[in-house]
């Protein structure tokens, strides 16, 4: 019986990626369509160009942005690691 209860245990936790690829498409569309919304309000209302003046200042500030984003997503995956939790009873 217990032999049974840990093969069940193992077939659950074989999909246990799932959610995970799943959460991660979502949050890539998500900043897909913010970054698309964003990008859009910007160029309608022409709020940047007093500040930067000419392109290679909207090509800065678009790099910059970048860097931040692209930061933070690998600040978050460090921070997420991979430990393992020792389970009970081993």
């Amino acid at each position: 019986m217990t032999r049974e209860l840990i093969e069940r245990s193992r077939q659950r936790h074989a999909f246990a990626g799932l959610p995970v690829i799943v959460a991660t498409l979502s949050l890539v569309v998500s900043l897909v369509v913010a970054a698309t919304a964003v990008s859009i309000g910007i160029a309608r209302a022409d709020a940047l160009v007093p500040m930067t003046g000419g392109s290679g200042g909207k090509l800065a500030l678009a790099v910059f942005v970048g860097l931040v984003i692209a930061c933070m997503g690998a600040l978050t995956a460090g921070m997420a690691g991979d430990e393992v939790s020792p389970r009970q009873g081993e």
